[in-house]
């Protein structure tokens, strides 16, 4: 394969995944929100810095409003990681790979860009935006279902299938991270029925709520949710789970083209983290440094994957 098709491939699933993804990370700072007293704004600065755009933002507005954020991580062009752009950039990535894909899967990304253009052509009311936001996920999961459905596993699925759990598992760390970040008023709420709410609407943005509860037997502690969504590999949004994903993918790149590479070398290095870690040592270190050291490593990998497969040409 044409290392330019794979990294289309590999961007286009990554763009999708982060639509959904983005919706994810609004939906939690919506929800944290409504515990706050008195509606605070504040919460949305913890939102706009964990998707990585709190400068732009800044640079845009001047000034934090949760109306303003919500718009500019939804639908604003001049933020590449706005839901709509993410869509837009997906489905121009689709189109270059048009010949590897099925027609159901082309089909699928262009209704979905088609469906959300329409959608956010407009700011989003407070009182649409968690059917809106519900929109996107099950847009993105039609997507998913008619690539599970109609392609061919070889090397087309692996690098879309790597696309997907690179952005999932950057995704994961980050709404842990909105968590860690100034979303309590202060450490004395820890612990408290807030602290708890808001672990809980953690939970929530990752579908994770009843798989929680189901494995826990109701029992909801920081600890617990944390061990959750890091380390347990039957969740499919865990950073586990989507590094086995990554690890079972770069294996079969391996044995396709019968060549390994520095990116191999890395995926295992971090798989081999979470599989002999434990959430213990991880709050005896620190929650945040941890999810930064694993957010800059999974970076590198992913631009060592464009590198090994020669994605620009």
């Amino acid at each position: 394969m044409l290392g330019k098709t794979a990294g289309g491939l590999f961007w286009m699933f990554r763009y999708l995944e982060r639509s959904e993804n983005t919706a994810r990370l609004i939906e939690a700072g919506f929800r944290i929100g409504l515990t706050r007293p008195g509606g605070d704004d504040e919460e949305w600065e913890s939102v706009l810095t964990t998707a990585a755009v709190w400068q732009a933002y800044l640079a845009r507005h001047g000034e934090l409003d949760a109306g303003k954020a919500i718009d500019f991580l939804l639908r604003d062009s001049t933020n590449p990681s706005s839901v709509l752009s993410a869509i837009a950039a997906a489905r121009q990535n689709a189109r270059l790979v048009r010949t590897a894909l099925t027609r159901e899967v082309w089909e699928a990304v262009n209704d979905t860009y088609m469906i959300l253009k329409q959608a956010l052509a407009r700011p989003v009311s407070t009182r649409d935006l968690p059917e809106v936001l519900a929109m996107i996920r099950q847009q993105s999961a039609l997507v998913r279902g008619a690539m599970h459905g109609t392609m061919l596993r070889n090397d087309v699925f692996d690098f879309g299938r790597l696309g997907t759990f690179l952005e999932r598992a950057d995704n994961t760390a980050r709404i842990l991270d909105v968590k860690y970040y100034v979303l309590l008023p202060s450490v004395s709420q820890i612990g408290t029925s807030l602290d708890n709410v808001q672990w809980e609407t953690i939970l929530r943005s990752v579908a994770g709520q009843r798989s929680y509860r189901w494995i826990n037997q109701g029992e909801t502690t920081p600890m617990g949710i944390a061990n959750f969504l890091i380390f347990d590999g039957r969740m499919p949004r865990s950073l586990a789970f989507s590094m086995r994903k990554i690890a079972t993918n770069m294996t079969y790149l391996e044995n396709e083209y019968r060549a390994r590479h520095g990116s191999h070398d890395q995926t295992d290095v971090l798989l081999a983290r979470l599989e002999t870690g434990s959430i213990t040592r991880v709050f005896e270190d620190g929650l945040h440094e941890f999810i930064t050291d694993f957010l800059t490593d999974l970076a590198r990998l992913g631009q060592q994957i464009e590198i090994d497969y020669r994605f620009l040409g």
